[in-house]
Parts: structure tokens; sequence; C-alpha cells
């Protein structure tokens, strides 16, 4: 069997955000789904690298994607791979897992050593965004209660990302969780996204402030890049640490541990590698004791069903993020895929992934030409 085709398949899932699917088809007429990360506006350059990535690729086994990695970030990125490389090469490898899971009519957890779990728990993101008030915060956490989810995640600071903010605005994020705690009661778990937003002092200020209020986890309080940051609020807090969603390499997922920078790492299976990368990393923290916790950049049930594969492989799987706000355009595109039941989602049986995905379905929905973003004046600061 061969690759005879690779296809970047960009389609837009709501406003103002298109999403982009891998499709790899062999000369056995065996095709394989899979789903990169994407950064908004920047979906142009993945799609380059993965038609340079077809043409590299073409005429070889799906069944020899470390090899396949290993000539693209050796040879062909002459061992400086890039982001968007990552993000290409992460949905086609999805996709050859996909093929030969199917080639072997066996799904891919039991090709890579059997599952640990028979389901994954998920918390609902995609809810919190364009808070009016804090009525309007407790409606919408209220809800996403009542679809079953027993966790939930959201930004609470609702503002430009700056490194210096008052006390005012920590004040109002205090505020927020305060509210959405107040809606859901005690029993929820509530998960805090910072967007690696505030210095190291003002963002253990935020989380000793929010501690009383039972957070799970408090993701990425500062830049990734700067870890020692990172370690310096989570030596500041009792609540656990999560990064790693910026991250796309081995060896940075190795400097975290090393700076014990995180009690828990959420990497993006669309930009890490793929599955095999996922498994890797998962493998990695292990003997840190630091968990896993995967990360979804706004992905379809295409993505979630490579994420449910890994995690039910690893034994540090702590949750996984599913965003409700791609529900609709989701099951349009993939009607047959892992569902999310009660903050749940089964672990598929059928071969390869588990998803069909529905090509009138995407054609339908063409990418849309997002204008750019408006950024405030330096006097609107």
């Amino acid at each position: 069997m061969k690759i005879s085709a690779i296809e970047p398949v960009l389609f837009n899932a709501h406003p103002g955000r298109n999403l982009l699917l891998v499709r790899v088809e062999t000369d056995a007429g065996i095709e394989g789904w899979g789903e990169c990360y994407v950064i908004p506006r920047q979906e142009g350059l993945v799609t380059a690298y993965i038609t340079r990535i077809a043409a590299i690729l073409s005429g070889r086994s799906p069944f020899h994607s470390r090899h396949h990695w290993q000539i693209l970030s050796d040879d062909f990125g002459i061992r400086r791979p890039n982001l968007h490389l990552a993000c290409a090469w992460s949905g086609i490898e999805i996709a050859l897992w996909d093929i030969v899971g199917k080639a072997a009519g066996l799904p891919v957890h039991r090709l890579l050593g059997g599952a640990v779990r028979d389901r994954i728990r998920v918390y609902a993101n995609g809810w919190g965004d364009g808070i009016a008030d804090l009525d309007d915060l407790r409606r919408r956490a209220e809800a996403v209660l009542e679809r079953g989810f027993t966790a939930m995640k959201w930004d609470p600071y609702q503002g430009p990302w700056r490194t210096i903010i008052d006390r005012a605005q920590e004040d109002r994020a205090v505020a927020n969780v305060a509210a959405v705690r107040d809606a859901v009661g005690p029993d929820v778990d509530l998960l805090i996204d910072a967007h690696r937003r505030v210095a190291p002092h003002l963002s253990a200020s935020f989380a000793r402030r929010v501690e009383e209020f039972g957070i799970l986890q408090l993701e990425d309080p500062n830049p990734a890049d700067n870890l020692a940051s990172v370690a310096e609020t989570r030596a500041r807090t009792t609540i656990p640490i999560v990064t790693g969603e910026t991250l796309h390499t081995k060896e940075q997922f190795d400097q975290v541990f090393r700076h014990r920078a995180a009690d828990i790492i959420n990497p993006d299976v669309g930009i890490v590698g793929g599955i095999s990368g996922m498994l890797d990393i998962a493998t990695l923290a292990e003997p840190h004791a630091v968990g896993l916790s995967p990360h979804s950049n706004l992905t379809t049930t295409v993505g979630l069903a490579a994420t449910t594969q890994v995690s039910a492989l690893v034994r540090n799987f702590v949750i996984a993020e599913y965003f409700v706000s791609l529900e609709e355009s989701s099951r349009a595109v993939a009607p047959v895929a892992p569902e999310v039941s009660g903050g749940w989602v089964q672990l598929p049986d059928s071969p390869g992934l588990g998803v069909e995905v529905d090509r009138e379905a995407l054609a339908q929905r063409p990418p849309q030409d997002i204008p750019p973003a408006q950024l405030r004046q330096y006097w609107e600061e």
C-alpha cells in the first residue's frame, strides 16, 4: 500500500474561525483523516506545508510514520522544524494512523498496546467568550451544567493580554470566578485559562485569591517560553498549574519537567506530532509525576477522536478539552465520530480513529476570508 494523495481541507467552522482537516489517500482505496492545529489568519501557512509534504511522501508507505517525520524534521526541516511544519505533520500523522487502523480492522488504541480505560472525561470550553456581565456569565455556566458537564473552563480576565494589570482588572477576574462557582455549586470542577497573560507576582496574587473556590487547574498563568516565571507562580499557589499548549517538541516539554514548572501538561495532538508525538510526551511526563490534560485548539470531533485514542492509552491522563461551540459544525462534517455525553467520551471500537467525514458537508462550508483583527492604538491602552 502506498500514499497516493495528501489533501488539506480548509473549512469554516463558525464565524471568524476556519479549521483544517487533512485527507490522506492510498492506492488501496483506504483513506484517513486528521486535523491540524491552526492559528487564526495563519491557516495558509499550514496548508502550504501540507502541499509540500504531499510531494515528499507520495509513493511511500503509510505504515512508516516514524521515518516520515525523521526525513521531514531532519532533512526537509534541517533539524529546525517550526510551528507550522509541526502542525501540518501532526494532522497527516493522525490520518496515517487512521489508515493503519482501517487496514488492520482495529481501532488505533488496540494497535498501540490497548486501552487502560474505556472512556475519557472532558471539560467544556467555548462557552465563556464575550461575556456581557456577571449575570450573563452565571447563565452561561448554568447552561453548561444543565448539559451534564461536570467540569468547565474559561478565561476570567476577559480583556487584552497584558503583562501588567491593575488591581481593578484582577478584582474583576476574581469576581468572575466567584460568580461561576456560585452558579454551578461546589461539585463542578472549574478550570481557569489565563492565556499566558500576566507577570508572576500578579498571577500568584490572583491564584491565591481564587484558591477558596476549589480550582482544578490554572492553565498558562505565564508564557511557557519563560518557564522560570511559570515555576515561580506554581511555587506560590496550591492550585495545580498547567502549561504546554504552545509547545510542540519533546525537548521543550523536557524543560518543563526539569524546571518543575507544571503539575499537568496540556499538549495538543494537532501540534506535537500527532498520536505518536503525544504518546512520547505523555511517557516523558510519567516519571516526573506530571499529569496529561490534552489541549484542543477549537478542533472538531476528528481531533477529539485522535485525543480520545491517546488518552485511553496513558496512565497519567487527567481530563481533556472539548469545545461546545463547535458541536454543530462537527456533527455536520463528521457525522460518525465519538460523542460526548454527560462530560464523558466513550472509547470507539471501530477501525482507525472511529470517524467518518462527509466531504459534501465540508464543501458546503468554504473557508471565510477573515479580515485582520482590529487591534487597539497606543492611546487606547
